[in-house]
């Protein structure tokens, strides 16, 4: 950290500071967090413990929701805390933290969307190879990939961040530590840092987003002219996988891709790429997914029928208070 450095601690104005509000934003967000977990979770699970989903694209979206349980805690914790206890302030080492793990799980999951096109672009146009090239070391890979893709991106904006003196302005309009805030606090000017994290960050969401695009485009043509048999399914796993990436680039571009200023709705547009989009993920893979669907019925019924009391043939009649059986004594 620069010498001239005073500030230690950061003020986060949050999102409102009216108390009742501030309630009713912390169950809705709760709520939101609790469901990011518990759908990403299942689809965890269902790709672990059913054999059928051992394949290279289910083995890709079982670690996207992964990342989109570490993206939505980076700012979930501090923000359900700030909203329960109405503290509203984090030191000056947890802030830049804060955008150091709030970019590295953000930068990974662009660099995975990628990944997860290259699989489809394979399955479409390398259907009888499909397993050859996507084999085991291929997939881990292309997973440890995007984690370094992620933390080379976020090492970059931490590091702009830490040469910046902070001397004296603590107050960050804002409910969580970013760099469009942040830099705006230094007693210094920060245009040449500006456009270096702008390039670092929008101009990159913006190339790999329109790189996206294409593929899905190509990947689309393919599917229309040239597959028959499992059409169907083809289409709806490319649309879903759109669906994602507009929902993740829409409104991180719309941040990052401009010099750093407050603009109308910047707030709602936070909440849009930290708190909704991990737990739209799984909503758009699995309602989507009638596959995922029944496996995951099938994985609820496995579940519930092995914590049933089995008894044997003749032990029709038991004891309800005892749950013993009367015929057996069991």
């Amino acid at each position: 950290m620069a010498n001239n450095t005073t500030v230690t601690e950061f003020i986060l104005l949050g999102l409102t500071q009216n108390p009742r509000v501030q309630m009713i934003l912390f169950l809705i967000f709760f709520t939101i967090y609790i469901t990011t977990w518990l759908g990403n979770l299942t689809i965890i699970t269902t790709v672990t413990f059913m054999p059928q989903f051992h394949t290279p694209m289910y083995f890709f979206l079982a670690n996207l929701a992964v990342m989109d349980i570490s993206d939505s805690t980076v700012t979930s914790i501090k923000v359900l805390w700030d909203l329960i206890t109405h503290t509203h302030t984090i030191s000056y080492n947890w802030c830049i933290a804060q955008v150091f793990f709030f970019h590295f799980t953000g930068g990974t999951v662009s660099f995975f969307l990628v990944v997860m096109a290259v699989d489809r672009y394979i399955a479409i146009y390398k259907p009888l190879q499909y397993l050859l090239i996507m084999h085991q070391g291929v997939c881990v890979g292309l997973v440890t990939g995007a984690w370094l893709g992620g933390f080379a991106h976020s090492i970059v904006q931490v590091a702009l961040i830490l040469q910046l003196p902070f001397c004296g302005p603590n107050v960050l309009d804002h409910f969580f530590c970013d760099i469009s805030q942040i830099v705006k606090l230094s007693c210094t000017d920060t245009y040449m840092t500006e456009i270096l994290m702008v390039t670092n960050s929008g101009l990159l969401l913006v190339v790999i987003f329109f790189a996206l695009l294409v593929s899905y485009t190509v990947i689309l043509i393919k599917i229309k002219t040239h597959v028959t048999e499992g059409r169907h399914k083809a289409l709806s796993t490319c649309a879903a996988q759109i669906m994602v990436i507009s929902i993740h680039f829409g409104p991180s571009m719309f941040t990052y891709n401009q010099l750093f200023k407050v603009f109308p709705g910047e707030k709602f547009v936070a909440v849009m790429y930290s708190l909704m989009t991990p737990v739209l993920n799984p909503i758009i893979y699995t309602l989507r997914n009638a596959e995922m669907k029944n496996a995951i019925r099938k994985l609820k019924r496995k579940i519930w029928s092995s914590r049933r009391i089995h008894y044997p043939s003749c032990c029709s009649d038991f004891s309800s208070e005892f749950l013993k059986c009367r015929r057996c004594n069991l």
